[in-house]
């Protein structure tokens, strides 16, 4: 499989096994943001005003077709962690209400949880997912037992992110619904990793993110809600929406229409991302991710045979992530909220790898988590591998 190395901007000199932390835009999508930029540019007012809400609804339609939803539904907000605090900042929690969380939740997205319920006096219940875990009905019967009549909303990731697990959501999302449970789920991961309907799926919530398997530029990223729960979602910044006296479109479109002066510009790169990234290979997006699939399979079992980790997880848990226990760390925790354990700066350092290890569950116990895109290949990984086992012989 080869792909032009001008696609990437990725430096050649490094093997950068880390493309689920940000994801990386490819050289023509960043060439067509420039272009829409110079246009704003050119003529703010015509931009901004006269075009920009045609455009974005017509990016909303081509990524509601992508990701199985209604456009009406959807709105662009700049990331995950946005459309989390977005619907979290909008319910209403009493004292004594519960939110139903996991263990395997994303650490940005678990404080707007903690924020939420300290404010409000209600209680954060941790469902706690074991990993390595041995099959994924193990997930929903957690969870399931976690749940309680006093649980007032569930907060729950489709793909892990320290874990690298997907999460079967649509099992957890109609089991919860029976129970009268409202679900959020983060999805940060999964648009561009998975074949996804977000109308099957059923959530309440669905947040995802663009810019990461997708690789849109960074800003892009959606909040799907259901038509029967729009209503209670506001934007983070309330704008001129709130008291618009159109009728041609929903409040909640209007709203999260327009909520300031911004950069549009990575949203409108969604269709063109779509377009470009998903012709790098013969069968479109389905042959990306079954490719990126099954490079992550084969990564992580080599990783594993060479440093004799059992496979902590079955395959069909495991999209383009895949994590593996590793031994402890020594010293001091890591300060920054993106880890930069000491022994992934050893790696960048003399090796030429850019790969996370991860505190999971807590420090000193540690993940190594790796990402499996086009731009991969198995060569690299087997490199980490035999460079982890020199250092471990030191």
């Amino acid at each position: 499989m080869k792909v032009a190395p001008s696609f990437w901007q990725i430096n050649p000199e490094i093997a950068f096994l880390n493309h689920g932390s940000f994801g990386s835009c490819p050289q023509p999508i960043l060439k067509f943001q420039q272009e829409l930029r110079g246009r704003l540019e050119h003529q703010p007012v015509d931009f901004l005003v006269r075009e920009l809400e045609p455009m974005l609804d017509a990016a909303r339609s081509e990524l509601a077709g992508f990701i199985g939803a209604n456009a009406d539904d959807l709105v662009f907000v700049a990331n995950a962690t946005t459309g989390v605090n977005t619907v979290l900042r909008s319910l209403q929690f009493n004292s004594g209400d519960e939110i139903l969380v996991t263990n395997h939740g994303y650490n940005a997205c678990r404080n707007a949880v903690n924020f939420i319920a300290q404010r409000s006096g209600a209680h954060v219940i941790i469902a706690k997912i074991p990993f390595p875990i041995a099959d994924s009905d193990l997930v929903i019967e957690q969870i399931l037992q976690a749940a309680t009549s006093r649980t007032r909303l569930a907060f729950i990731d489709h793909v892990t992110s320290q874990t690298g697990l997907i999460f079967p959501i649509s099992k957890i999302v109609a089991e919860l619904s029976r129970r009268g449970i409202d679900v959020l789920v983060d999805g940060a991961h999964a648009p561009g990793m998975l074949p996804l309907d977000v109308n099957a799926i059923g959530a309440a919530y669905y947040t995802g993110n663009c810019h990461k398997w997708i690789c849109a530029p960074k800003g892009a990223g959606f909040l799907h809600v259901r038509p029967d729960r729009q209503s209670l979602i506001r934007p983070l910044v309330i704008s001129h929406g709130a008291n618009s006296p159109r009728s041609d479109r929903s409040l909640f479109q209007g709203e999260f229409g327009w909520t300031g002066t911004s950069d549009p510009t990575a949203f409108l790169c969604v269709p063109e991302a779509l377009r470009i990234v998903g012709s790098q290979l013969p069968g479109g997006w389905t042959e990306i991710m079954r490719h990126n699939h099954a490079l992550a399979l084969a990564a992580r079992k080599m990783i594993c045979d060479e440093l004799g980790i059992p496979l902590p997880c079955p395959d069909e848990m495991i999209g383009a992530l895949a994590s593996m226990p590793v031994p402890d760390a020594s010293g001091s925790p890591p300060q920054s909220p993106f880890y930069l354990d000491p022994l992934q700066e050893r790696l960048l350092n003399e090796h030429r790898i850019e790969v996370p290890f991860i505190p999971w569950p807590a420090w000193p116990k540690r993940l190594l988590r790796i990402s499996a895109q086009l731009y991969n290949s198995l060569p690299q990984y087997k490199t980490t591998a035999m460079a982890l086992k020199e250092i471990w012989r030191e």
